[in-house]
């Protein structure tokens, strides 16, 4: 019956009145209070209780709360930490074996276990790591809703008026509403007085909607979630908690499932690249050092016995598994974890909570910003901006008081008088508690003008008890309120307002600049009329003020339905406007800086939309504004078409906003949505990214949103768009060092082992673990802790199918590669001779110390490196004083490694290092740093090895038509329209004289035009097959100027025909 809205189906119900019967309820009485007595006599356990069996009760059931425990399964259900906990409980057997029965049996310090429980180790701390940080997010989302319902609603309980809880409604109370009120729950309209509803948070309907019975044929549902504009009534309640519409929707948005991002997709697919290899080398090693052991043994004199072979290849075993350890990125999960962790705690401190920690990535990649209006970009408050009256012109907000002050006093009195009593809304606290003004947003505005000029509403309403009121109607424009003059009996004053024509035309005299009333000539009419259109064409909604006095035979002669608009005297006109947030055209010059588009999406109409997406830089010079309903008579094609030059659309409904979204991905587009209303969850859940609003949002959009902006402020999108780049720039820097180690340590073990006399490799096993502890956790503390800078908005956002792996890190990582390979053999082979030290026991192992230190300062110089991986970044030290996580990493690397090499002794094979050694292995650690830098200066080679470059189209989203062409293509049209007008002219002048007009060729720039366009490799926007973009023929001008020159162009034409 309310969903749809059904009014047959009530007629079959019996209307209202049989509905109240029906549940034992008197609409003049309420619910009683015996019915929590039995039919035994014996008192039910709670209030209702019979009838809340029936009907349910006014509650949401708690969402099913997600355990700790199924946290730390989901989390633990990745491939990758699969494969490392088989590969951690293999390494933890042979190293026990090894430890008991094998070649390490007699030694004092067993460490085979070492391996396998480190692994272990690192699988739980990914695990907790990502289980935690989903734990606290639900917890902070939960935090947010946790405000209760704990507000009161007015009923009816045996006769008297009370107030309850929403909770503690049932169905059949017969509630009592009143303006500001949000209904909790569905019900029928009773009666009342001029009642109306805003249900656009539920249904999507912008206007508001007049409530009453099928007999006035008027909206007699009135459905959970709406709010009372205006009017009284009462209403009996027909559904509570899930059953109504508000519970339907909340319940349904709970099996929302969130989808994989492009970066999870990527890392999925390196991370089982990267494992393949690490397998294929490790099998690889597997192989090479069997035959070559057996080889030996054939070569040697004597076979060695049974136990010495089997011992020699758990130690072959062992170094394969190193590899494969070394090898497989388990730090990759872990740095994408701390990185959105560390992002999304950071968001939260500039106003974003995230409740899907996948959309913070996802926002980094978007490309279009699709956002409402009304308190987005604007503060949502209809304000008093401009306004003339008497003769004195208010040009700002700022100067509301001096204006005011320099009115004549009468005049001052007049105004004020007319705003408080003339009005309908009033100051209350809303749902935040906060003390607004309740009501319609204009009367808002006018009564908070008259607060800022210092005068209480609530004081003139009680000196001037209207006698009668005509409230504002959206057919008559206006309002109008009759009140006896205080002191002149029999006197009354007339006060009128509404839209300013019909004012103005009801008027025939005017205060002037003295505060005097004259006669409305024309002269003032024409001035009148000039600021009425000054003030429309900036997109503000105009409200004019007038008045007229009458004595008690006009009052009684006043029509009950048609109010006394006639002979009025003009007091002043005001330009009421919802103003832009503070730093709102900087976020939308930082959106198209960071080559976002951002397109305005709302509800009011075109002119309006215009003026403010051309104040907050969203509509530009070439921009296109269309209307809803224009939007939907268009085929796919059609909208295709428009859409890269579409920025504004006005008197939009949720399916457009669906459709937009929708068209856009088609395009291979990432989109962001916002929204607020109920009606808005379908396009949030669509949208690459959905953004509600946590001050005006309704809690459905708030469950079908990806990040809640807590100040409902535009600028926090841009914030959320850094961090968002910040993260994918964290996992890159990551993984150009991880792969640099991983190459390093696998060939550097692969070819120390193959081509050392006894097999050994540079690197223990053990010293190994330590490496791999370096590549993977700690380089993620220390490379994705990163905060964003200012240059990440200096780039176009990535395509969505963009390489994870650039051809300027694939240079790095290869060339850091070979480098470190290539210094560590010189080292293990030459090393001896370099650093003086003899050829016994005792040097080789100072060697091989210092073989390891070396290796490890070169990953620390190469962190260092990692922290710029975009082309033309040559400073690496560039912020480095603040990134404080990064610092303390390295502190800890560097004295972790002091404490190993001096005292790890048997279980780390070192020994302790003189400073002049210690020295050595820093110099050639720091040796990564200039090649690092060489590697940088190298020429762009990507198309030699089929690799993508940063800078390539393939890599970066470049918009199929940015907004500097726009305004190149509409400079082009408007010098066009230039020479056709001096064309128009020159022709004119010529038939005056009777002489052969001379042609003049006014279509010389389409050539330049049609020239102007992108080559088509360079477009990142991707078309379905079969669509392709129109060029708009005349794109339009925001120049006033030009209709002048249409004008008289057109007249020209006119005299030319």
């Amino acid at each position: 019956m309310l969903d749809p809205k059904d009014p047959e189906k009530l007629k079959q119900l019996g209307g209202p009145d049989q509905i109240c019967k029906s549940l034992l309820v008197d609409p003049k009485v309420g619910l009683r209070q015996r019915e929590q007595v039995d039919a035994h006599g014996n008192r039910q356990d709670e209030p209702f209780q019979t009838r809340r069996e029936v009907f349910g009760k006014n509650i949401l059931p708690e969402a099913q709360a997600v355990t700790f425990w199924q946290l730390l399964v989901a989390a633990y259900n990745d491939r990758t930490l699969i494969m490392l906990t088989i590969a951690s409980v293999v390494s933890l057997a042979v190293g026990i074996y090894d430890d008991v029965l094998g070649s390490h049996k007699d030694d004092d310090v067993k460490v085979g276990w070492v391996e396998g429980a480190a692994i272990s180790l690192a699988v739980l701390v990914v695990c907790f790591t990502n289980a935690i940080n989903d734990y606290q997010k639900e917890k902070q989302f939960q935090k947010l809703n946790a405000k209760k319902e704990d507000r009161t609603v007015k009923a009816l309980r045996d006769g008297n008026e009370v107030e309850i809880g929403v909770q503690e409604i049932n169905v059949g109370d017969i509630l009592l509403i009143e303006p500001g009120d949000i209904i909790p729950v569905d019900g029928i309209y009773l009666s009342g007085h001029k009642m109306t509803c805003d249900e656009s948070s539920a249904t999507g309907e912008s206007d508001a909607i007049k409530k009453g019975t099928l007999d006035e044929e008027r909206d007699p549902f009135i459905l959970s979630g709406a709010k009372v504009l205006e009017g009284v009534g009462s209403m009996v309640v027909v559904a509570v908690g899930t059953r109504s519409f508000y519970g339907k929707i909340m319940m349904a948005m709970r099996q929302g499932q969130s989808s994989e991002t492009p970066l999870q997709r990527k890392l999925d697919v390196l991370a089982e690249q990267i494992a393949k290899y690490g397998m294929s080398a490790a099998t690889l090693l597997l192989i090479t050092l069997t035959i070559k052991y057996l080889v030996q043994c054939a070569l040697a004199p004597e076979f060695p016995p049974a136990s010495i072979m089997f011992s020699h290849f758990v130690s072959i075993i062992i170094e394969a598994i190193t590899v494969v350890v070394v090898a497989v990125p388990e730090g990759l999960p872990m740095a994408v974890t701390i990185a959105l962790a560390y992002a999304t705690t950071k968001m939260l401190r500039d106003g974003n909570l995230v409740r899907q920690l996948s959309a913070c990535e996802t926002m980094g990649g978007a490309t279009v910003v699709c956002t409402d209006k009304t308190g987005t970009l604007t503060q949502n408050r209809m304000t008093v901006v401009r306004g003339f009256v008497a003769g004195r012109e208010l040009k700002d907000l700022s100067e509301v008081q001096s204006f005011y002050k320099s009115l004549p006093e009468d005049t001052r009195e007049l105004l004020l008088e007319g705003i408080a009593v003339n009005s309908t809304a009033f100051e209350g606290p809303d749902e935040q508690g906060h003390i607004e003004f309740i009501g319609s947003k204009s009367e808002c505005a006018l009564l908070g003008f008259g607060k800022t000029c210092g005068q209480d509403y609530r004081s003139l309403r009680a000196d001037n008890t209207p006698v009668r009121v005509y409230p504002f109607s959206s057919e008559k424009k206006t309002m109008t309120t009759v009140i006896p003059i205080p002191g002149q009996d029999c006197r009354y004053r007339v006060h009128a307002k509404g839209a300013s024509e019909i004012i103005l035309r009801a008027c025939t005299k005017y205060i002037d600049e003295d505060g005097k009333i004259r006669d409305l000539d024309q002269t003032a009419y024409n001035d009148f009329l000039r600021y009425i259109s000054i003030f429309a064409n900036r997109a503000l909604r105009t409200f004019a003020l007038a008045f007229k006095v009458i004595d008690e035979g006009e009052e009684q002669a006043c029509s009950d339905d048609d109010a006394p608009l006639s002979d009025l005297v003009w007091v002043g006109v005001m330009g009421i406007q919802d103003p832009l947030r503070p730093g709102v055209r900087q976020a939308v010059t930082d959106c198209h800086r960071a080559g976002v588009i951002v397109r305005m999406i709302t509800g009011d109409n075109i002119e309006t939309a215009r003026a403010i997406a051309r104040d907050s830089g969203i509509l530009t010079k070439g921009g296109q504004a269309i209307t809803g309903p224009q939007w939907r008579k268009m085929s796919p094609e059609e909208q295709h078409a428009i859409l890269p030059r579409l920025q504004v659309m006005a008197r939009s409904s949720p399916m457009d906003k669906q459709i937009m979204v929708e068209r856009l991905q088609e395009r291979n587009e990432v989109v962001a949505m916002t929204g607020d209303g109920t009606n808005d969850s379908p396009a949030l859940k669509l949208a690459d990214v959905g953004f509600s609003m946590g001050i005006a949002g309704t809690e459905v959009a708030k469950e079908a949103s990806d990040i809640i902006l807590m100040d409902d402020d535009f600028k926090s999108i841009v914030k959320a768009l850094r961090w968002g780049r910040a993260v994918n720039d964290s996992v890159r820097k990551f993984l150009q060092f991880q792969l640099t180690v991983n190459i390093t340590a696998v060939f550097l073990t692969f070819i120390s082992s193959v081509f050392s006399a006894d097999g050994q490799s540079a690197l223990t096993a053990v010293q190994l673990l330590w490496v791999n502890m370096i590549m993977d956790t700690l380089a993620a503390l220390a490379l994705a802790t990163e905060g964003p800078t200012d240059e990440v908005l200096d780039r176009p956002p990535q395509q969505r199918n963009s390489a994870l792996i650039t051809f300027e890190m694939w240079r790095m990582i290869i060339g850091q590669a070979v480098f470190q390979v290539v210094i560590n053999m010189l080292l293990l082979n030459h090393g001896l001779e370099i650093f003086h030290l003899p050829r016994s026991d005792e040097g080789l192992a100072v060697l091989r110390t210092m073989v390891f230190n070396a290796f490890v300062f070169l990953q620390v110089f190469n962190q260092i490196n990692c922290r710029r991986i975009q082309p033309h970044e040559f400073n690496v030290f560039a912020n480095l004083h603040n990134d404080t996580g990064f610092l303390l990493v390295q502190l800890f690397i560097v004295s972790a490694q002091w404490l190993i090499v001096t005292f790890g002794g048997i279980a780390f094979s070192t020994v302790s290092l003189t400073a002049e050694q210690w020295a050595g292995t820093l110099f050639i650690g720091v040796l990564s740093l200039p090649v690092g830098l060489f590697l940088r200066t190298l020429p762009d080679f990507s198309a030699c090895f089929g690799l993508e470059s940063a800078e390539s189209s393939a890599q970066q989203h470049l918009p199929e038509v940015s907004t500097t062409r726009m305004r190149m293509e509409s400079s082009i049209r408007d010098v066009q329209r230039a020479v056709k007008f001096f064309s128009a002219i020159r022709h004119s002048q010529q038939s005056k004289q009777n002489t052969k007009p001379i042609d003049i060729e006014s279509n010389f720039l389409d050539e330049h035009l049609q020239s102007f366009q992108l080559p088509r490799a360079q477009r990142a926007s991707t078309l379905p097959s079969g669509y392709t973009t129109v060029v708009p023929t005349a794109a339009a001008s925001t120049s006033s100027s030009w209709t002048k020159v249409r004008t008289a162009v057109g007249n020209a034409n006119g005299k030319r025909s």
